[in-house]
């Protein structure tokens, strides 16, 4: 079991549906961690919901890991955490722990370095990195540029609210959008038709 000082931990946060439905994980005290807020999670699931299920999922700035572990709870195949921060990482493997979950892998790296290798093609993608930090453009272009997406992946992106609309590849198509408090998200969904499908049909 991985020991966090006490005196790191600052609040909880709840997992809102599925197979942990209710259950509380610890959250450390860190700047730039900020949870996704519980409602906003709901909105985003519901939107999710017809593709969840089965998904092979990426959380670019896994953080409190609220987005990935509420997706495995939710059905999805699996889900990978990366997070830059030792201390943060360890607590989401101890939240891990606890869970008994499986498919769930967090990994300790950078995410754009880590974006960089080859690797596998995710279902569904969370871009909720530190505010103010303008990391959300270079995310996305790792992700197309090293083929991260499967053709019809979904993307999500939580910035702050005077973050303008991302500049976002052609056929990336916003799904839905909204606005609570200061934060403003985004679902698009990928239609690329993939170099196989292209000279299938040319």
């Amino acid at each position: 079991m991985v020991n966090i000082k006490p005196t790191l931990l600052l609040s909880q946060i709840r997992i809102i549906g599925g197979h942990w439905r209710s259950r509380k994980l610890s959250v450390l005290n860190s700047p730039g961690l900020r949870p996704t807020m519980e409602h906003v999670r709901e909105t985003l699931f519901n939107w999710l919901a017809p593709v969840i299920k089965d998904a092979f999922c990426l959380d670019c700035f896994a953080g409190s890991g609220a987005l990935g572990l509420e997706a495995r709870s939710r059905g999805a195949a699996s889900v990978t955490l990366l997070e830059k921060n030792r201390t943060i990482s360890d607590l989401l493997l101890r939240n891990i722990v606890i869970l008994e979950a499986q498919q769930v892998e967090i990994i300790t790296t950078d995410s754009l370095a880590w974006l960089a290798k080859p690797g596998d093609t995710f279902d569904i993608v969370f871009i909720d990195p530190p505010f103010y930090q303008a990391m959300v453009a270079n995310t996305i272009e790792a992700l197309e540029h090293y083929r991260r997406l499967k053709d019809h992946a979904w993307i999500y992106i939580e910035t702050e609210i005077t973050f303008p609309a991302p500049d976002v590849p052609i056929y990336w198509k916003l799904y839905r959008e909204k606005i609570a408090g200061q934060v403003v998200y985004r679902l698009y969904m990928r239609h690329r038709i993939s170099e196989k499908s292209y000279a299938a049909n040319n």
